[in-house]
C-alpha cells in the first residue's frame, strides 16, 4: 500500500504489510505530526539530518517535543507513554495550580521585554503562552500588550476595541496602570493590559511629551503589586511580559527602558539572524544612556522543525553567540499553536497536550528555573 498526499502526488513512499496493524509511531513523528512541511522525497536530501536535529556539532542538546513528553512526570512512571503524559497535562491545566506543583517565586518582580524587529517570528504567540504556562506553575503574571494590533490581548480573551481603556491611556493620558488592567480568562492569576488600535497613533502624540521614553517605565513601577517579596508579600507580581510591535520605534524604547530582562524569541530559519545585530545595537545603546539594568537574559527559538538541518544550523548559531541565554527547550512548528488565538485562547487551554503547549510549559520552567539560579 502506497500513501498519497492530499493534492494527488506521489508523497514519499511507506510501505505497510497488506494484512496486520499499522506499526506505531516513533518519537520523531510525535513531534513532527503537526508541521505543515512536505515530506522529503528522497532519502539523500541535504537538508533532512542524520538523527532528528537533535544533537549539534558542538554536543549542545536541543529540546524538542518529544524530549519534553518523555521527560514529563506522569502519575504513573511504570506504564509512561507519551498518549499519558499529554493526558495528564491536559488534565492539569485544565485544573490549573490546585493540581500543578507550583514553582517558587521570585524574590522580586520580573519585568520582561519580548521583543524582535522581525514579524513573524512568534513573539506574541511566545509572550502569551509563556505567560500562561507560568500562570498555571503558580505564578502570578502580568502581559502589558504594547503592539497596535493588539494580537496578545485577543489571544489571552480579553476585550480590546476602540475605547476600551488600554495601554495608550497609560502612555499619553497617564492613567495608573492599574486602573486599566483586565483578569484573563485563562488563568486566575493572569492578569492584561490590553491594547486598542488608538495605540498606533501614540508615538506620534508622545513626540512632544518630556521624558517620552520612560513613560511605561514610571506606569509600571507605579503598579502597587510590583516590588520585593519584602515589601509586598503574596500580593506581588512575579512577572511582567511587555510584547512589544515588530519595530524598533518609540513603543518599544518605551519597553526596553521599563524592562529588566529581555526574551528574544528567534525563528529557525536564517531571515532571522539578519536583522539580530540592528536589536542588540539598539539594547547596547538603551543599556548606555537610559537602562543599564536591561539585560538579554533569554533567547527562545521558535517554529523548530527537528527533521531539518537549517533548524539544527540555526539553533548551534544562536547558541555559539549567546550561550546559556538560549533556553534548550525549542518550540516546534504546530497548527494547534497558530489555532488557538482564533478561539481566544493560548495553546495552554485550547490544546494542554499539544507539543506546542508542552514545549512552552517546559520553556517557562527553564525561565523560571534560571532565574532562580541567579
Amino acid at each position: 500500500m502506497t500513501e498519497f498526499s492530499t493534492g494527488g502526488e506521489p508523497s514519499a513512499e511507506r510501505s505497510y504489510p497488506q494484512d496486520g496493524p499499522i506499526p506505531p509511531q516513533t518519537g520523531s513523528d510525535f513531534v513532527s505530526r503537526e508541521t505543515s512541511g512536505p515530506t522529503d522525497p528522497a532519502p539523500d536530501v541535504s537538508r533532512e539530518t542524520e538523527d532528528g536535529g537533535a544533537t549539534k556539532p558542538g554536543g549542545f542538546q536541543v529540546r524538542t517535543a518529544g524530549d519534553v513528553a518523555v521527560a514529563a512526570p506522569v502519575f504513573d512512571n511504570d506504564h509512561a507513554t507519551p498518549l499519558a503524559r499529554a493526558a495528564e497535562h491536559t488534565v492539569l491545566a485544565r485544573h490549573g495550580a490546585r493540581l500543578r506543583p507550583p514553582l517558587p517565586r521570585p524574590d522580586a518582580t520580573r519585568i520582561f521585554v519580548v521583543a524582535n524587529q522581525k514579524g513573524g517570528v512568534g513573539k506574541t504567540t511566545s509572550t502569551v503562552n509563556v505567560a500562561a504556562a507560568l500562570a498555571q506553575l503558580g505564578q502570578r503574571v502580568l502581559v502589558v500588550d504594547l503592539d497596535p494590533q493588539g494580537n496578545a490581548s485577543t489571544a489571552l480573551g480579553v476585550e480590546h476595541r476602540r475605547g476600551v481603556a488600554s495601554t495608550y491611556d497609560t502612555l499619553v493620558d497617564g492613567v495608573p496602570i492599574i486602573d486599566v488592567v483586565s483578569v484573563s480568562p485563562e488563568a486566575d492569576q493572569l492578569f492584561v493590559v490590553p491594547a486598542t488600535i488608538d495605540l498606533a497613533g501614540a508615538e506620534i502624540e508622545l513626540v512632544s511629551v518630556v521624558a517620552r521614553e520612560g513613560r511605561l517605565r514610571k506606569a509600571i513601577h507605579g503598579h502597587p503589586h510590583v516590588g520585593t517579596a519584602a515589601d509586598l508579600g503574596d500580593e506581588r507580581l512575579d512577572y511582567v511580559f511587555i510584547d512589544c510591535p515588530p519595530s524598533l520605534g518609540l513603543l518599544t524604547l518605551n519597553a526596553l527602558v521599563a524592562g529588566n530582562e529581555m526574551m528574544i524569541p528567534i525563528q529557525a530559519e536564517y531571515y532571522a539572524l539578519e536583522g539580530l545585530g540592528q536589536l542588540l545595537e539598539t539594547v547596547e545603546m538603551v543599556k548606555a544612556h537610559l537602562n543599564p539594568g536591561l539585560d538579554v537574559s533569554t533567547i527562545l527559538v521558535t517554529m523548530y522543525d527537528a527533521r531539518t538541518r537549517l533548524a539544527a544550523g540555526v539553533a548551534e548559531e544562536v547558541r555559539e553567540h549567546f550561550g546559556d541565554q538560549v533556553l534548550k527547550t525549542t518550540i516546534p512548528r504546530s497548527v494547534r499553536v497558530s489555532e488557538a488565538p482564533s478561539y481566544g485562547q493560548t495553546v495552554m487551554t485550547y490544546d494542554p497536550g499539544s507539543p506546542g503547549a508542552l514545549c512552552y510549559l517546559e520553556a517557562a520552567r527553564e525561565i523560571a528555573t534560571k532565574g532562580a539560579r541567579a
